[in-house]
């Protein structure tokens, strides 16, 4: 099992839920992809489709389980899978380091962290934060902007900058914790 975790919105309309992967066949895929795969934790730069041979050494979830309209998930909805991600975190047993690809993600993994007993600090997201919550078995929190195209585009978020985020991870992943 994967001591990283990655956390995104929900399932893109046109990558991940048309491909049954998550983070799968659109350019937010191959920004992430690329980072991982630069960071040593996947084998290839892109994620194309299901079947193209991707090897992650990541668990790649999302906070809401559907495609929400517009990208745009309402409360009701985030609650209504906040027990899905709960149970995603109880399973993943060898998890050291989750990060949250923006506030949405964020804020879900601080309320299901919260439901499990965790101690979770007042925090707010930011591109680089890390938090330590500290619970049954204490695991590293990291936010990242998500690398959807229009944050790459504007200059939000770099690849360069996704990529220190995910090599932060893995050290911690690998350094910290037992």
């Amino acid at each position: 099992m994967a001591k990283i975790v990655i956390v995104g919105l929900a399932p893109a309309a046109r990558g991940g839920n048309r491909t049954g992967r998550m983070f799968t066949g659109d350019k937010s895929a191959n920004n992430l992809t690329w980072a991982l795969y630069e960071a040593g934790l996947a084998n290839k730069p892109t994620s194309e489709h299901k079947d193209d041979g991707l090897l992650l050494k990541v668990y790649v979830t999302s906070a809401v389980k559907c495609v929400p309209p517009e990208n745009k998930p309402t409360s009701e909805e985030i609650r209504n899978c906040n027990a899905f991600l709960v149970d995603e975190i109880r399973m993943l047993k060898k998890a050291k380091v989750f990060i949250a690809l923006g506030r949405i993600a964020w804020d879900a993994l601080l309320v299901a962290f919260k439901q499990l007993g965790y101690q979770v600090p007042k925090v707010s997201f930011a591109h680089g934060a890390e938090v330590l919550l500290r619970g049954e078995k204490d695991v590293w929190l990291l936010g990242s902007y998500h690398p959807s195209p229009r944050n790459v585009n504007t200059g939000k978020l770099s690849k360069e900058k996704l990529l220190q985020v995910i090599l932060r991870a893995k050290e911690l992943a690998e350094n910290s914790l037992p």
